[in-house]
């Protein structure tokens, strides 16, 4: 609690369990004030400006409109919201993406409260803050050696089953070229066929099976 004034927290969560259970235990605490809660992204966006919450607590798995999406859009009607991810999912993708998207402090559910009240209370004094887990997955992902994002494009298109010919072909590329990003996608990644590598890319967040994103 600033100056005898409540935090405001806005929960955007669509587990019903679980957004109660979030607003309950918040409430229990002082200096903590539940303004709202939104079961969908779009919700979210309708509701949240009259709300004016300090802080957003954001899943990033949700029907309709997922967290990344309406981080964005949040973020388009407020660039100074600040929004704070909870969520079961930590691929070095979905974190990233919710950073660069605007996030500043990313948590998986299995916080205890004292992690996610010291996280709305650092947010709310203008810091930043992730779990010692994912700030160890931070550091190892940077630690690697990186695809170029010519080679990442190609291993993406490995993931979804495509041949090197069909690669090819979509990338306009020579099949000799489309080879050598294979080689080298394996080579990185420390993997000894295409089929682990479509695995170790999708486990790591480097590719995404969703045809839609």
């Amino acid at each position: 609690m600033v100056n005898n004034v409540a935090i405001k927290v806005f929960v955007v969560e669509d587990h019903p369990v679980v957004r109660l259970g979030l607003k309950t235990m918040l409430e229990s605490e002082p200096g903590i004030a539940v303004v709202g809660m939104a079961a969908s992204g779009s919700e979210a966006i309708k509701t949240i400006p009259s709300a004016t919450p300090d802080i957003v607590l954001m899943d990033l798995r949700m029907p309709e409109m997922d967290g990344l999406q309406t981080i964005s859009a949040l973020r388009a009607q407020n660039p100074h919201l600040k929004i704070i991810v909870l969520t079961n999912y930590h691929s070095d993708e979905d974190v990233f993406a919710a950073l660069q998207g605007g996030a500043m402090a990313y948590l998986l559910k299995s916080a205890s409260l004292n992690e996610v009240l010291s996280a709305i209370r650092e947010v709310q004094a203008g810091g930043r803050l992730i779990s010692e887990s994912i700030a160890a997955q931070l550091a190892r992902r940077v630690s690697r050696i990186q695809l170029s994002p010519r080679e990442q494009e190609v291993l993406g298109f490995v993931a979804h089953g495509l041949t090197n010919r069909e690669i090819a072909d979509l990338m306009h590329l020579s099949h000799r070229t489309v080879r050598n990003h294979v080689v080298n996608c394996l080579d990185k990644l420390e993997v000894k066929d295409r089929t682990e590598a479509a695995a170790v890319a999708v486990q790591r967040g480097l590719v995404s099976l969703d045809r839609s994103s």
